[in-house]
């Protein structure tokens, strides 16, 4: 009786051990104040607590993973996005709208389900120097920084120095516009199975001194979706193809890449445009960073509707949680387009042709 018992209590405790789980809790919080000059909606500059980025968007999310046993592991995230300066929940008002998958994993890669980042996320990355901030590729185009998916399959896997991946949405946004890229297109219809899907690809190469990476994002539309971007029916379609690279040495960060787009649901002669950015990344010292960003979006087949980013920031690093920066950045408007140096907040876009300046300066604390 008692082998037996000794017996099943060694099994008990083989079981738990296979099974470990371990469970986080990490986040940020980001906020700052900025000024814009030229708005044209304020008659003049406009100083404000933006709410969806400084230098990164503050989130508070949770990351679990259990062992299986045989190199399987079950995973699961939840992430939700929230306004620092008011405590307001992103992402159209979402519990978790950043990310909200399960799946498995192992030495293949992971397969994971839900809500997530499409592969143009994980495509441009590395070669994103400034990346989702204030002033940043999100001001020329905000699909950028917000290139998630509802109702989605993800697999991404690496092997050696080299990364694939995927995703494919059944409904790719079941939320309205109240987000910088919510375009109220829930799909997963009986009558139309074509209607707001996405899938992306990514092929990527890195090694410890430079790297590369192409990828691919489409969105199809459909009816009842938000009338402004176009895609109002599955014939329509916004896709973005990227290439990009970046090189380090000697301590300096170099990167730049295009992003070709082509969206039926916009106007004719704005269907077609080729996003270009470079940027660099230089720590003086182990606590201060300088990077920047040049940047320009340009229209194919109409004139007088480009516009110029430049984007330079000062990063210090308090401790390994905590920085503090300033951040400038200034674009120039051709006389049609009145797209805004900040992605930070809506209502800060000039009138028509008008140049603008944006200064920010905040705090970054992880946890």
């Amino acid at each position: 009786m008692k082998i037996a018992k000794l017996a099943a209590l060694t099994g008990l405790a083989f079981t738990s051990a296979l099974h470990a789980q371990s469970v986080s809790i990490y986040g940020m919080v980001d906020a700052g104040i900025e000024t814009v000059s030229n708005v044209a909606a304020a008659g003049g500059s406009i100083t404000r607590m933006p709410s969806t980025t400084g230098i990164i968007p503050s989130r508070l999310g949770f990351r679990g993973k259990e062992d299986l046993g045989g190199g399987l592991s079950a995973n699961f995230t939840l992430e939700m996005g929230f306004g620092p300066d008011t405590g307001a929940s992103g992402q159209g008002g979402r519990l978790f709208g950043r990310q909200s998958t399960v799946g498995f994993s192992g030495d293949w890669g992971a397969v994971t389900l839900g809500r997530q980042w499409t592969m143009l996320f994980w495509s441009i990355l590395d070669s994103d120097v400034v990346g989702p901030a204030v002033y940043g590729l999100g001001s020329l185009d905000s699909y950028i920084p917000n290139s998630r998916i509802d109702n989605s399959i993800a697999y991404k896997g690496k092997f050696g120095n080299v990364t694939v991946g995927g995703t494919y949405s059944l409904g790719r946004d079941t939320v309205n516009a109240n987000s910088p890229a919510g375009t109220n297109c829930a799909g997963e219809s009986g009558t139309d199975t074509s209607a707001c899907r996405e899938w992306s690809a990514l092929l990527k190469y890195d090694t410890a001194s430079w790297g590369a990476a192409m990828g691919y994002d489409k969105l199809t539309g459909g009816v009842g979706s938000w009338a402004p971007l176009g895609l109002t029916s599955s014939a329509k379609s916004d896709s973005r193809l990227l290439l990009n690279g970046y090189a380090k040495f000697s301590g300096v960060k170099l990167a730049g890449g295009v992003i070709r787009r082509t969206n039926d649901g916009a106007a004719v002669n704005k269907a077609k445009s080729d996003l270009w950015y470079v940027g660099a990344a230089y720590p003086l010292t182990p606590a201060w960073t300088l990077d920047g960003t040049y940047a320009k979006l340009s229209y194919k087949d109409i004139g007088n509707s480009d516009a110029s980013l430049v984007v330079l920031r000062a990063l210090y690093k308090m401790s390994k949680r905590t920085t503090v920066y300033a951040q400038l950045g200034s674009i120039q408007n051709d006389s049609a387009s009145a797209v805004s140096v900040s992605g930070g907040a809506p209502g800060s876009n000039p009138a028509a042709g008008g140049s603008q300046t944006g200064v920010m300066f905040g705090m970054n604390h992880a946890f």
